[in-house]
């Protein structure tokens, strides 16, 4: 296991580094044009010189690069180019209300896939398994930005159920943190539940397997083997196609901040691009690359456990 952990472990710290160069290079290879809109279209070639020394644009590329990745080993991401932030900081307060919205994604994903797939799975061929997949076939179709505005409109302005907008810290009120991310979490999970389709494939398969039969004849209860035994067998796969999943949650909730308003990585990173600010731009990238590389990390340990041969893989 520990050398199965080290070689996740530089996987994805090469995986970090290489995003990191192509994300630099992309941002930083251009700035000219974002140096003069902060110093003015009027602005001389001496006020726009100065400025780019100023920001510590006016050295070569490379040693622009090495000096990034040297700061960001001690943990500084420099600062915004139009606030003057710490990007760190900015990030320290914008990332957990991202990552809320993605675990708690996750985890409804993982319990609802779970229990419509296995009800799915014990009604082949019936009424309930029918429903239950072309149900989440078109909920995983509809676009997520569209679901999230009729989700606003039908239970946030008509009804009133649910805040339109908005987001309260787990910290300070519990109840409102679980309101506020409600129609969020609701709007990025059902464009996933596609996943559902695969996790019936996977229970119906585990169902037709003869050691049912044995566990049948000593008298346990149906309900009991489906979770003591069928379940478990089944959780393999299954934690493998939740975990090919993270990239679309995460890319999904991005998507949904905007519509909620909810103070994210997905707005910062929005803003970000629109005005060229590339320090926080770059650590939105490299923050999000680290997330998602730590999270693949869990589900691998989860799958490695769950199934000793794939850390032979």
């Amino acid at each position: 296991m520990i050398s199965y952990l080290v070689r996740r472990l530089l996987a994805g710290a090469v995986l970090i580094v290489v995003v990191s160069v192509a994300t630099f290079l992309i941002v930083f290879s251009e700035t000219e044009a974002i140096v003069r809109r902060l110093v003015g279209q009027q602005a001389t070639e001496d006020q726009i010189a100065q400025r780019e020394e100023e920001m510590g644009l006016d050295r070569p590329l490379s040693a622009q690069l090495v000096s990034w990745f040297s700061d960001a080993s001690r943990g500084d991401l420099g600062a915004s180019w139009l606030t003057s932030e710490p990007v760190a900081e900015v990030l320290a307060n914008r990332l957990p209300i991202t990552l809320s919205l993605v675990i708690c994604s996750i985890v409804v994903l993982a319990v609802l896939s779970a229990l419509l797939g296995t009800l799915a799975a014990v009604r082949q061929g019936g009424l309930v398994d029918r429903t239950v997949q072309i149900s989440t076939e078109t909920l995983s179709a509809v676009p997520k930005f569209w679901l999230a505005l009729m989700l606003v409109l039908a239970l946030a302005i008509q009804a009133q159920i649910f805040p339109a907008t908005g987001y309260v810290g787990l910290q300070s009120d519990a109840w409102g943190w679980a309101v506020a991310l409600t129609l969020p979490v609701t709007a990025v999970v059902a464009g996933e539940l596609r996943v559902t389709s695969m996790v019936r494939a996977t229970i119906a398969d585990e169902l037709g397997k003869d050691y049912l039969r044995t566990l049948r004849s000593r008298g346990l209860s149906p309900l009991t083997i489906i979770l003591r035994h069928v379940l478990r067998n089944a959780a393999g796969p299954w934690v493998a196609l939740l975990s090919m999943k993270i990239v679309g949650l995460w890319g999904g909730a991005v998507v949904i901040e905007n519509v909620f308003a909810l103070p994210g990585i997905g707005s910062l990173a929005t803003n970000a691009a629109s005005q060229g600010d590339g320090p926080v731009l770059m650590g939105v990238v490299v923050a999000t690359v680290v997330v998602i590389v730590l999270v693949y990390l869990i589900f691998d340990l989860l799958q490695a456990w769950l199934n000793p041969k794939a850390r032979l893989s």
